[in-house]
């Protein structure tokens, strides 16, 4: 499984905490109808999707981009010891995983100069801390963690009205840390670095656009989670904040990027996650890189 990539200046890595069949994908995508999912299980099956209960096939991940400047975590993944009940698969677990991974691309936590949390979802924000003491503190102590203000403020008055876990555990701590930089989604951090707006599976989500001269690499987040999304972007995705928004952004999106050079590291995509998009009929696929 390739988990390393160079592009230009710039090397990529992927931290793959778990890859696995997930969820019905009739469920995770509700808009998808039997007849429409039976007439692509060719190209769907094994890889993005599970025969056995017809599950989404999905990566849980962090990409970590090393530019001339700086060493830059997107998205955090979902972390030890956090608290999901409904996900016995995340729920208070304890394994190495991402750690081992991190290692294994020759870094340490204190290597991370930024943390860019394409959204606040649980799945994104986990590692963001770790359990010390009984307290969560920063697990990255030398960096900047960007949150967008407008998803930061939404979440936060959510919060207030009903607590999140994910929010109480690997937002706020950073927050009373001192460590959060709170930018607008269309922030710009350097000559290598830039966020773009990509909203409406959250309110104000971004995806993270690298390289000096262009967009060499950009990264997903949330704006799309499976590669039937691709081939047929109205496909919404069942907690999608504002799913027409999201269909808008996801199809501007893969339009914007199709048939360029632009390496698409996308967040849940089944391993190697990492392509370039294509045209295919009205809609889209995402070419894997080869080995």
């Amino acid at each position: 499984m390739r988990t390393s990539f160079s592009v230009n200046d710039m090397t990529i890595h992927r931290l793959v905490e778990q890859e696995a069949g997930f969820t019905p994908i009739l469920e995770f995508l509700p808009s998808l109808s039997p007849e429409l999912l039976d007439e692509n299980r060719s190209w769907l099956q094994p890889a993005a999707l599970d025969p056995a209960g017809d599950k989404a096939v999905l990566c849980f991940q962090s990409y970590i981009v090393k530019t001339p400047h700086h060493t830059i975590l997107v998205d955090s993944c979902i972390g030890n010891d956090k608290s999901f009940p409904l996900r016995p698969t995340w729920h208070k677990k304890t394994d190495n995983n991402w750690m081992q991974a991190l290692e294994a691309a020759g870094l340490r936590v204190d290597d991370i100069d930024f943390v860019m949390c394409t959204h606040l979802h649980g799945d994104h924000v986990g590692w963001n801390t770790r359990l010390e003491n009984g307290r969560w503190v920063p697990t990255f102590p030398n960096a900047k963690y960007l949150f967008s203000k407008k998803e930061y403020e939404y979440w936060e008055g959510v919060d207030r009205e009903t607590p999140l876990d994910p929010m109480r555990d690997s937002v706020l701590p950073i927050i009373e840390a001192k460590q959060a930089e709170l930018v607008t989604s269309d922030h710009a951090l350097n000559d290598h670095i830039r966020l773009t707006p990509t909203p409406g599976h959250t309110p104000d989500h971004f995806a993270v656009c690298a390289g000096r001269s262009g967009d060499a690499a950009v990264f997903t987040g949330d704006l799309i989670h499976s590669p039937i999304q691709a081939r047929y972007p109205d496909l919404v995705m069942r907690v999608d904040y504002n799913p027409q928004q999201a269909v808008a952004t996801r199809r501007a999106f893969l339009e914007r990027y199709c048939d360029t050079a632009t390496l698409c590291c996308t967040m849940h995509f089944p391993s190697p996650s990492v392509g370039y998009v294509k045209r295919w009929g009205d809609g889209f696929r995402h070419e894997p890189v080869k080995d």
